[in-house]
């Protein structure tokens, strides 16, 4: 799986980079960075609740 980010509707409120840091990192700009948009299984928990805490919806996760 990968993280799929629309970059129009994410606000860069870091619930994202406090859940997941290994994969999603907000700069010094205030912007949302992805670090590794591929999800191994070990991983797929973490970022998934990533991708709920979302506000905006901005986050998911694709097959790829």
């Amino acid at each position: 799986m990968k993280i799929k980010v629309d970059f129009d509707l994410c606000e860069s409120n870091a619930l994202c980079e406090a859940l997941a840091p290994t994969h999603f990192q907000i700069d010094d700009d205030d912007f949302l960075q992805i670090l590794d948009e591929n999800v191994t299984p070990e991983d797929l928990d973490t970022v998934q609740q990533a991708v709920a805490a979302c506000p905006k919806s901005a986050i998911s996760l694709v097959e790829g």
